[in-house]
């Protein structure tokens, strides 16, 4: 169920709206972050960060799977799980600890392990739209599994 979709001109829109949600985010929040190389992601991710009061530079966690950021008002656990070939290898990391902690979940490529997430998840799609402009981002939010 689509919740809202909010437009971004730039990728200061972009950081501002991640930002707002990094402040109004709750601990145990599954958020699946969806999008095409390029398209914002990190952008979205370092205002979230900000959002929650992290100053330390936030970057993709692509080759480390995971990154843990514990300076803010509640640690972000950030995941990019493009790299993942089996499940599995989410079990080795200790997913669990992270997904039902006292922090806030950030996923990218979540699809690729949709059968380990919680039933209750918020998912953030951004895409480009070049019909508008370059720099335009459609960002659609929905949740799954009730409010909240």
């Amino acid at each position: 169920m689509i919740e809202m979709i909010i437009e971004s001109y730039k990728a200061e829109d972009t950081f501002e709206i991640g930002k707002k949600f990094g402040q109004a985010a709750k601990p145990g929040e599954i958020i699946c972050l969806f999008g095409d190389l390029g398209v914002g992601k990190t952008v979205f991710t370092q205002g979230f960060a900000e959002g929650l009061g992290i100053k330390e530079a936030i970057n993709s966690p692509t080759f480390t799977i995971l990154q843990v950021y514990d300076e803010g008002r509640i640690p972000l656990y950030h995941f990019d799980v493009y790299r993942i070939e089996d499940v599995e290898e989410m079990y080795e990391i200790g997913f669990e600890d992270y997904f039902y902690g006292q922090g806030v979940c950030l996923i990218e490529w979540a699809n690729l392990i949709e059968e380990i997430l919680p039933d209750k998840r918020t998912f953030i799609t951004i895409e480009k739209d070049l019909n508008k402009d370059f720099d335009y981002r459609r960002i659609t939010v929905s949740k799954l599994g009730g409010k909240g």
